[in-house]
């Protein structure tokens, strides 16, 4: 799983405690994105693990994308800081670091390949 690290020293977070549910799949996207800073998060799609997420780990990206509900349930395994990442700071991201935008591709990719070996 690649990972990002600009975030690490981010002082604008959000505590989630363990067991709590950052977003349900079939949620509205809400133009929202997230970065592990701290902590592990799980990502569930019909109820079934599909990826374990620590620092770095980034998830909901596809709610940048389009406007479709949440395709996956993440849930907080541990106790955790994330940073939210919205449309505008995503556009500037992309803009004014050419490696974020390299490394989100990368995990759309990965993610993408884990799919179809699943299928």
């Amino acid at each position: 799983m690649v990972t990002i690290d600009i975030f690490r020293n981010e002082e604008d977070t959000t505590a989630i405690a363990a067991g709590q549910t950052v977003f349900k799949e079939g949620d509205a996207g809400s133009h929202t994105m997230f970065v592990v800073v701290e902590g592990e998060v799980d990502l569930l799609v019909k109820g079934r693990l599909v990826e374990h997420l620590g620092p770095g780990g980034v998830f909901g990206e596809m709610a940048l994308l389009d406007t479709v509900p949440r395709s996956a349930t993440a849930i907080a395994k541990t106790a955790c800081r994330l940073v939210e990442i919205n449309e505008r700071r995503f556009r500037f991201l992309v803009q004014q670091t050419p490696h974020f935008a390299l490394q989100m591709m990368r995990v759309i990719a990965d993610r993408l390949r884990r799919m179809d070996d699943r299928l």
